[in-house]
């Protein structure tokens, strides 16, 4: 709470300050506030760990909307975080195994080659000669992830009671459902069965496969996989702009085809090898729409590339879209500015003039009619898409969105894969 004074406090300063200087130095005045301010959360969230750090990630990936300063400062925390001290992976591995750590690897290097928010990941080779990666949780993450859930929920009664217009339970709802998922590593082991058996057909993606004779709800061994973080082509001679089209056709694949999705595409959990050819990694945080809904999304992705706004209207209501007085006409605008900066204007993410455009004219247009209900279904999409533009920043991605989504658009229910498939 207190840091959170601290960087409101600076940047109030500085718009103040700004009434009376040059734009130049108030530039300068808000780059130094940024990094200040960056440095500050990243000390914080390495001190607390749990989903400070996970917030954290994703603000890390938003280099569409937000200065330098912040995500490269933050974006150690992807896959950087501080260690725990080898003995502790250890005796974790030990306990959950049922096994000396000597018993089930060959070999096993003890410097993790990931460190992140509620485990780390290290290089092992099996008796069998198989090379594999072997994540493990961090020994009492699961309380502290608690507290912070705890944390969370009285923060969220105090917005609810201060903004009553929104219902800000639904987003309590989806955080108590899926952060205690991810602790389950033998859940996200079937998350990433099921993505693999759902792109098999494609040569051009790649899961790892889990080895489950030596995974357990803490322990998740699988295969090694190489490749390059997807934000660090540079010299690789790898074509950024053809891995930023794979990425976008493998989520519309997920998200409008299947109907399951992995939730989590931040840098730190997709690799690029030679061709290109997208290695994805971590399902903990994975979502299986029920399949109306993601015929709705499938609907409203059509009325959007179509400007439908009657179409939009109908399927924002089928989806469970709410307002204090029934109209869904802001909801509209929401599309709009969407579709016009976005699709129609051949953008492949978003960027701060989009941003500040929503900023001015969506308040105007929530205040006569707030939004009170919000399906918790579309939570982790928009989470998707937001770290989605963030990465499309970063590959300087040049996709055709229209060209690209109105194929899955106009495939209709019958099309997509059943869910459970």
């Amino acid at each position: 709470m207190s840091l959170a004074v601290r960087v409101y406090a600076g940047y109030k300063a500085i718009q103040l300050w700004t009434r009376y200087v040059s734009k130049a130095k108030a530039a300068e005045r808000y780059r130094r506030q940024d990094l200040r301010s960056a440095r500050a959360l990243l000390h914080t969230a390495v001190k607390l760990e749990g989903l400070l750090i996970k917030a954290c990630q994703f603000i890390a990936t938003r280099a569409d909307i937000l200065p330098d300063e912040w995500v490269n400062t933050l974006s150690v925390l992807h896959d950087r975080v501080p260690p725990r001290p080898f003995e502790l992976i250890r005796t974790q591995i030990e306990r959950e195994l049922g096994r000396p750590l000597d018993a089930v690897f060959a070999s096993f290097d003890e410097r993790p080659i990931a460190s992140a928010s509620l485990a780390q990941v290290h290089q092992a080779r099996l008796e069998d000669g198989r090379r594999c990666a072997v994540k493990v949780q961090y020994p009492g993450i699961e309380a502290r992830v608690e507290a912070d859930l705890r944390n969370l929920m009285f923060v969220l009664r105090i917005l609810a009671w201060l903004e009553r217009d929104f219902d800000f339970r639904v987003v309590a709802r989806e955080m108590l459902k899926y952060v205690p998922m991810e602790l389950d590593f033998v859940n996200e082991g079937r998350n990433a069965e099921r993505i693999a058996a759902n792109f098999s057909a494609r040569g051009d993606v790649a899961v790892p496969k889990i080895y489950w004779e030596f995974t357990s709800r803490r322990v998740l061994t699988m295969e090694f996989m190489e490749g390059m973080k997807i934000t660090r082509l540079e010299g690789s001679g790898i074509d950024r702009h053809e891995v930023a089209q794979k990425l976008v056709e493998i989520y519309c694949d997920q998200i409008l085809r299947d109907g399951f999705f992995q939730a989590d595409p931040h840098p730190g959990n997709i690799l690029v090898q030679p061709g290109p050819k997208l290695v994805l990694l971590d399902f903990g945080l994975a979502k299986d729409f029920p399949a109306a809904f993601r015929e709705g999304i499938v609907r409203l992705t059509l009325a959007m590339l179509t400007s439908d706004q009657a179409g939009i209207i109908q399927a924002f209501r089928d989806l469970g879209f709410k307002t204090r007085n029934g109209s869904l006409d802001a909801m509209v605008q929401v599309a709009d500015l969407l579709v016009g900066n976005v699709i129609k204007r051949g953008k492949a993410y978003a960027d701060q003039d989009l941003m500040k455009e929503m900023s001015d004219e969506l308040p105007r247009a929530l205040r006569s009619n707030p939004i009170v209900e919000v399906p918790g279904d579309i939570l982790l999409v928009s989470r998707v898409m937001g770290l989605l533009s963030g990465l499309g920043k970063s590959l300087d991605s040049r996709v055709d969105m229209m060209r690209t989504m109105m194929p899955y658009a106009l495939m209709g229910p019958a099309q997509g894969r059943a869910s459970g498939a």
